[in-house]
C-alpha cells in the first residue's frame, strides 16, 4: 500500500486507488474509527461501487490511527436508543445491509487489523474474505457489557471464529488477544506490526494473479457450497434483535455508564471489608 494513484475523501472514510487495489480507510482516528450512521452509509455505497468497478481487482479495509475499529460510536448508540421502534429497526437494517454488501462483494477483500477490533469492528473484519492481524491487535465482542447483543454482526462473526469460540466470546465480552484469534481461525495471518503491510501486499499479489471473473465465481461458490450466504430474512431478524436491545433499559444504563466512566448497575458490588 504505497503511493496512491488517487484519493477520495468522504466524511468518515477515505478511499485510495493503487494499481488496481482500492484501500478503504476507516477515517475517524480520534474516536478509534467508531461506527455511526454516516460511516454505515458511506461504506455500503463505496463497497457497492467498487464491486462494480472493472478497474478494481481487490479491496483492502483498514483503519487510520491507533485502531482498526473500536465498535459502535456510543454517542450514536445513545441517540438511537430513544428512536421509535420503527426508526431503530431501520438503523439496524442499514448496518445489516452494509455488512451483506461487504460479504457478497464480487471483489476479494482483505481486512488489515491493528489495535482494537471490537464489536461492530469485528463484524466488519469478519465480513471480509481474508483477515491479516498484527500481533498487537486485540478483538472483543463487548456488546453484553453495555446491555446490547452482537446481533447484526453475528452471522459473519460466528462463521469466522466458529461455533465453539462464539459460545464463549459472545457471552464473556472478554478481550481476545491476536494469538487466540489466530488459533480459533478468525485471523488467517498473524504478523509483527512492521510486517503487516508487506503481508497484505503479498496476498494482493496472489489475488491479482487470479482471473477476475473466476475469483468472483469462486467467492460465490464458497458461499453456496458452505451455505453461508446470509438471507434477507436472517438480516431482518438480527436487525430486529439489536433494535430491541438498543431500546432496552439495560442498554440505556450500559451506554450511559460507559460514557460517564462508571460501572453499570449490574456489575458485582464490591465486598465490604
Amino acid at each position: 500500500m504505497s503511493t496512491s494513484e488517487s484519493v477520495q475523501t468522504l466524511e468518515t472514510i477515505e478511499v485510495q486507488h493503487v494499481a488496481g487495489v482500492a484501500v478503504v480507510w476507516l477515517n475517524r482516528p480520534d474516536i478509534r474509527n467508531a461506527i455511526n450512521d454516516v460511516m454505515i452509509r458511506e461504506l455500503r455505497e463505496t463497497v457497492r461501487k467498487l464491486g462494480q468497478d472493472a478497474a478494481v481487482r481487490a479491496i483492502v479495509l483498514a483503519g487510520r490511527g491507533k485502531a482498526f475499529c473500536a465498535g459502535a460510536d456510543l454517542n450514536y448508540m445513545r441517540k438511537v436508543a430513544f428512536y421509535t421502534e420503527e426508526q431503530n429497526a431501520q438503523e439496524a437494517q442499514n448496518l445489516a445491509d452494509m455488512l451483506n454488501e461487504l460479504a457478497t462483494c464480487p471483489k476479494p477483500t482483505i481486512a488489515r487489523i491493528h489495535g482494537a477490533c471490537f464489536a461492530g469492528g469485528l463484524g466488519l473484519a469478519s465480513a471480509c474474505d481474508i483477515l491479516v492481524a498484527s500481533q498487537e491487535a486485540s478483538f472483543a465482542l463487548t456488546e453484553v457489557r453495555v446491555g446490547l447483543i452482537a446481533a447484526t454482526i453475528s452471522p459473519y462473526v460466528v462463521r469466522a471464529m466458529g461455533y465453539q469460540s462464539a459460545r464463549r466470546y459472545f457471552l464473556t465480552g472478554e478481550t481476545i488477544d491476536a494469538g487466540s484469534a489466530y488459533r480459533c481461525g478468525l485471523a488467517h495471518e498473524l504478523v509483527t506490526p512492521d510486517a503487516l503491510d508487506s503481508t497484505v501486499n503479498e496476498l494482493l499479489g496472489d489475488l491479482l494473479m487470479g482471473a477476475p471473473g473466476a475469483i468472483a465465481a469462486s467467492k460465490q461458490l464458497v458461499l453456496d457450497v458452505s451455505r453461508q450466504a446470509v438471507p434477507a430474512e436472517l438480516r431482518s431478524d438480527t436487525a430486529g434483535r439489536i433494535a430491541r436491545a438498543r431500546s432496552s433499559e439495560e442498554a440505556r444504563e450500559g451506554i450511559s455508564a460507559f460514557l460517564e466512566k462508571r460501572k453499570p448497575n449490574w456489575y458485582p458490588k464490591e465486598q465490604e471489608a
